[in-house]
């Protein structure tokens, strides 16, 4: 089975170890939610254990493949556009998952985004709040009482 498919079905298990291997070592994980990517596979998986536990009722609902310019370093890559919703705090959130490809079909750069903003700003605290629960990043509201 190839990387993308592997991906998703890992995902819709909620089965963290299995994306493991899909990762490269320095994978780049854009979010909605923050302006500076995740960097690092031990970063990316650790965002993955938030997301898995923060989306509800996930499901994805195609695949559309092609190629696509990467931010980190302006290449085209391989690239597959995965469209899912799911709900986040009782919003519906729809959203795409962009994954990038590596020469080895590792993911590379991920990039994910939603709608609407409302969703946005739910997924926003949800996964801070896991992040700062999971150890991941600092507490912000600490570091403003520090």
């Amino acid at each position: 089975m190839e990387t993308a498919e592997r991906f998703r079905t890992a995902v819709e298990k909620r089965d963290l170890s299995a994306l493991d291997d899909l990762f490269t070592e320095d994978v780049r994980f854009y979010s909605p939610v923050k302006f500076t990517p995740f960097e690092g596979r031990p970063m990316v998986l650790g965002l993955f254990g938030v997301l898995l536990r923060v989306f509800g009722d996930l499901r994805y609902l195609g695949r559309l493949d092609g190629a696509a310019e990467t931010s980190a370093d302006g290449g085209e890559a391989p690239s597959v556009v995965l469209p899912f919703r799911a709900v986040v705090d009782g919003k519906q959130i729809h959203g795409i998952d962009l994954l990038q490809f590596d020469g080895a079909g590792r993911i590379k750069e991920f990039t994910v985004m939603v709608r609407p903003q409302s969703a946005v700003h739910a997924l926003g605290q949800a996964v801070l709040a896991g992040l700062v629960a999971d150890g991941l990043v600092p507490d912000p509201a600490a570091e403003q009482g520090a």
